[in-house]
């Protein structure tokens, strides 16, 4: 099954999963849910638009935040749950598609922009608490409020609260799961980005392996050369030859067998260039202590290589070492020493966006579910 035929599976079965329950009706207008009291929260907004009843609020869990919601309450045919979408990279925007998508399938929905309105990372400079607010704090704040406001208009809270979220929603799902196992009973997180700091180093170490000499950088008029050769190095170890590697672990490609005999052209690569394919493929590991910190990317995967080692830095990384990090607006991917800065990020993170605590004995033992998908 494809990935999009597997989601859209996924989202039929929660929004078919209500058969045989009724379908409760408001118990209130949408105007009155401009008093609705909340804790460190304010109502901005209570509005009925084209059947659904619109709640905005700002919620200040502490004195630098500034978190914007939106609930979304379908004024009839609600089927009696809650579910929260997630947000996409660093977030700043309330997620009005998906919670679209999830209103038309009966569900009341609620989203977040996590705290800020800035397209990447600038706001966490000088704001340690908005970076908390983006970590973990915005979505469960919201989460408390999202039920608050269900209960008030309904008469009654969700029977069950689900969460939605693909990417930094992934991660946003297993970050609830983590800390905060009361949250929710059932969570779809999709392609989780929950290894952050893991990322954002080996993207600025390809970065660097790419780009700090202009001879190192391989364009993408190139990639097909590289997918060629290691589809012809590795594809037939499976017993098929089908055009796939079926176990990239198990690849031994080389790229320097595309080392350039006579002049540059599209069907080789520089010496330069093959010391960056192999960067690629290599994982970056913890210079000091030999701990990989995260994966190279895999034999077969040469088509797609644009994203970590396109013609600009992959932009998610920067802004984690540029504001997160180091804390300098300026700060420059070329000056980055392997050395030390790869592990830098995760030293500091300390469990604040990262998502990889394995422990979820606590989200598991109420009954929690998780649906997890790359």
């Amino acid at each position: 099954m494809s990935s999009f035929a597997r989601v859209g599976s996924i989202a039929v079965l929660l929004a078919t999963s209500v058969s045989g329950q009724g379908r409760p009706s408001p118990a209130g207008s949408c105007d009155a849910m401009a008093s609705l009291a909340l804790q460190n929260a304010h109502v901005t907004s209570a509005k009925s638009v084209d059947g659904v009843c619109r709640v905005a609020a700002t919620l200040t869990p502490s004195a630098d935040s500034d978190i914007k919601i939106e609930v979304w309450l379908p004024e009839s045919g609600w089927n009696g749950k809650l579910q929260s979408v997630g947000n996409g990279g660093w977030a700043g925007t309330i997620s009005y598609g998906p919670l679209g998508t999830a209103v038309k399938a009966g569900y009341a929905a609620a989203s977040t922009d996590t705290g800020h309105a800035t397209p990447g990372a600038s706001f966490a400079l000088g704001h340690p608490e908005k970076l908390v607010d983006y970590g973990y704090r915005a979505v469960h704040e919201m989460t408390v409020a999202a039920k608050a406001a269900i209960a008030q208009y309904y008469g009654k809270g969700p029977t069950l609260s689900y969460w939605n979220g693909c990417s930094m929603g992934g991660r946003q799902a297993l970050k609830e799961a983590q800390r905060f196992p009361a949250d929710y009973d059932g969570i779809i997180a999709g392609a989780p980005a929950s290894n952050w700091t893991g990322r954002a180093a080996q993207s600025m170490r390809i970065a660097h392996a790419m780009h700090t000499n202009d001879s190192s950088y391989i364009p993408p008029a190139k990639y097909p050369a590289v997918h060629t050769a290691a589809l012809q190095a590795c594809d037939a170890n499976d017993g098929v030859k089908d055009g796939v590697i079926e176990d990239p672990t198990r690849c031994k490609f080389d790229p320097m067998v595309l080392l350039c005999k006579g002049a540059d052209n599209t069907n080789c690569l520089t010496a330069p260039q093959v010391t960056a394919a192999k960067q690629l493929y290599t994982a970056a590991t913890d210079a000091r202590s030999g701990r990989e910190i995260f994966p190279g990317l895999e034999p077969g995967s040469e088509l797609g290589w644009a994203t970590w080692g396109g013609a600009q830095p992959f932009g998610t990384g920067v802004e984690h070492y540029r504001y997160v990090v180091f804390k300098d607006p300026k700060w420059d991917f070329r000056t980055l020493k392997i050395d030390t800065d790869l592990a830098l990020a995760e030293e500091l993170d300390k469990g604040l966006i990262n998502a990889l605590d394995p422990n979820l004995t606590s989200f598991f033992a109420r009954g929690g579910k998780i649906i997890q998908y790359h």
